[in-house]
C-alpha cells in the first residue's frame, strides 16, 4: 500500500525537479554561460538522484526481479530523467549557437 502512493509522489518529484533544471537553464536571470551551465548541473545531478531513487520505488513493484539493474534502466522516472536532460542539452547548445552566431536584433545605437 505504502508503495502505490510514493510511486505518484516521486514520480511528480521527478518532474519537478527536471522543470527546474529547464528553469535554470532556460528561464532564469541573465547571467554568464558558465554560471548558468554550473546551476544546471547541479540541479540535474540533484535530479539524476531524485530520478534513481523513484526508480528504485518503480522498480520494487516490479513482479519479475530477475536483471534489476537492466530494470531500473526501463522504468518512467529514469526514461523521463534520459530523454529530458538529452533534449535539455540539444536545446541548451542550440541556443548557445544562436545566441553566439546568429543576431536576431538590430542594434539601433548611432
Amino acid at each position: 500500500m505504502l508503495k502505490e502512493v510514493a510511486k505518484p509522489i516521486s514520480l511528480m518529484l521527478c518532474l519537478l525537479s527536471l522543470c527546474a533544471v529547464f528553469h535554470t537553464a532556460f528561464l532564469g536571470p541573465p547571467s554568464g554561460l558558465h554560471e548558468r551551465i554550473w546551476d544546471s548541473l547541479e540541479l540535474l545531478a540533484l535530479s539524476g538522484g531524485i530520478a534513481l531513487a523513484s526508480g528504485l520505488i518503480f522498480g520494487e513493484s516490479a513482479q519479475k526481479p530477475s536483471a534489476n539493474s537492466a530494470r531500473l534502466a526501463a522504468t518512467l522516472p529514469m526514461q523521463l530523467f534520459w530523454w529530458a536532460s538529452g533534449v535539455m542539452f540539444l536545446l541548451f547548445v542550440g541556443s548557445w549557437y544562436l545566441e553566439t552566431y546568429c543576431i536576431f536584433y538590430r542594434n539601433v545605437h548611432f
